[in-house]
């Protein structure tokens, strides 16, 4: 399942997510979206998770949680259009 997680802090690495996420389950990928002239953060990214369950119960008490001083929103993301 493909997760979108919102509102990160600035200063949040694909590392650190990978770590709060293997809590859930076995993690396939993470990246968090950067800004290409800036280099910086967007403060969202997407986590590919193999086990839908895992994934489920990972957006169900992961969202509203604070992490590194934000709120986070983690939801399963939209297909693209």
């Amino acid at each position: 399942m493909n997760i979108y997680v919102g509102n990160l802090n600035y200063r949040v690495k694909e590392g650190d997510l990978q770590q709060v996420m293997e809590d859930y389950g076995a993690v396939s990928s993470v990246k968090v979206v950067m800004d290409r002239e800036t280099g910086r953060s967007k403060g969202f990214a997407f986590i590919e998770m193999e086990d839908d369950a895992a994934a489920a119960k990972a957006i169900a008490e992961l969202n509203g949680a604070e992490y590194m001083g934000r709120t986070m929103v983690v939801k399963e993301a939209r297909p693209r259009a």
